[in-house]
């Protein structure tokens, strides 16, 4: 389940029609910490098939860009430490089609550069970031929403695409649907209110009862030079140092560039340099996303995404035959230490397994593992991370 080199090849889907000049990036960071100790530095989410599928998150997302984007038009950002175990799960991505960063920026930093890069090898095209690990199950209105999005951005918005929210929660981020653009071929796209980050329970709730207020996902469609001449506005010196970077990609220059200005570059994420202030300015858009979405962050929400193994609602990620469970019930298991993991008379537990570490907690505390692991952190147990 978790080595990417046992994953199978990339399974067919309906055939649609290509996107002219449209590009996808994936920025594939961060370590899930919520999912520790399944989810590590080393071992990201993003490279784990969590769904039971046979795909790890990353080669979903993919799959799922690269059915619209233009011949090779998939880029992925990420860690250098990481590049080798992409390159053996997508063996279909271009040449050139990793960018590494040799220490993490944060999000206004991958796409960035992603997007300059873009804009040095194909001039003003029109990209879409797309985080490597959401799962996503309804790909006609993923594919409905995206060409809407493509359509708006040509028209010089930075489009996101705003979740339909199903329960008022507070592990999200909410965008404000404003006015309808009144876009031919883009009829549903509105104009991005604002945006707030986590609300509290009551906030989330009157948010719901508006019908306004839609999760906001974290993915954003728009020409390269828009985005790029927003960032330059916002963030110069991040601007600067972007176009620095991507002057010398693809150079003999590269490394050295990079070495030089990577490390200077401001850390801030996408939402904070360029899309509240831009939104703020009138310029960003939202485009309804009427599909089934969820950033698999935590093991309860995990547990959403996995079949019940029993009539009590129990899940398990990983080989069934590992688990005994009685007078259990709406247990998570994930069994990858080989050993067998049994549950006696505990309703809504989440044990994670794994050769070296183990985790025992509750359903409801799940948000809390991040926790564990700042703790770890303090105690120096660095080879747990």
């Amino acid at each position: 389940m978790t080595s990417h080199a046992a994953i199978p090849d990339r399974p067919s889907h309906p055939p649609v029609t290509r996107i002219d000049d449209f590009y996808a990036v994936i920025p594939a960071g961060g370590a899930g910490t919520r999912l520790w100790p399944l989810s590590r530095a080393g071992q990201p989410k993003f490279l784990h098939d969590l769904t039971g599928s046979g795909r790890s998150l990353i080669q979903a997302t993919f799959d799922r860009v690269a059915r619209l984007a233009d011949h090779d038009g998939v880029l992925v950002v990420t860690g250098e430490s990481h590049a080798s175990a992409i390159v053996d799960q997508l063996p279909t991505l271009s040449r050139g089609g990793v960018l590494t960063e040799p220490s993490p920026r944060d999000s206004m930093a991958a796409i960035g550069l992603a997007a300059a890069v873009l804009h040095r090898r194909h001039g003003d095209v029109v990209f879409g970031s797309f985080a490597a690990d959401h799962v996503i199950t309804d790909l006609t209105g993923f594919d409905a929403a995206i060409r809407e999005a493509v359509t708006a951005a040509r028209e010089g918005w930075v489009v996101t695409v705003g979740i339909s929210a199903t329960r008022p929660s507070t592990a999200f981020g909410y965008i404000h649907a404003g006015e309808s653009l009144n876009i031919e071929r883009a009829p549903s796209v509105r104009a991005v209110a604002s945006f707030t980050e986590k609300p509290d329970a009551a906030t989330a709730r009157t948010y719901l009862s508006t019908g306004e207020y839609r999760w906001n996902a974290g993915m954003f469609i728009a020409r390269v030079t828009v985005l790029l001449d927003h960032l330059r506005n916002q963030r110069p010196a991040l601007y600067q140092g972007l176009m620095e970077i991507a002057d010398a990609w693809d150079t003999d220059q590269q490394d050295a560039v990079v070495a030089q200005v990577w490390p200077k570059l401001e850390k801030i994420a996408i939402d904070h340099a360029v899309a509240e202030p831009v939104a703020a300015l009138g310029g960003v858009a939202v485009v309804p996303g009427n599909f089934g979405w969820d950033d698999v962050g935590d093991f309860n929400s995990l547990a959403a995404l996995l079949p019940s193994d029993d009539s009590h609602g129990s899940k398990v990620l990983g080989d069934h035959t590992d688990v005994v469970r009685v007078g259990s019930a709406g247990s998570v298991i994930v069994p990858q230490s080989g050993r067998l993991v049994t549950v006696l008379g505990l309703d809504d537990v989440v044990v994670v397994d794994t050769p070296d570490a183990l985790l025992v907690t509750t359903r409801a505390r799940a948000q809390q593992v991040k926790d564990m692991v700042t703790e770890l952190r303090d105690r120096g147990l660095d080879e747990y991370m």
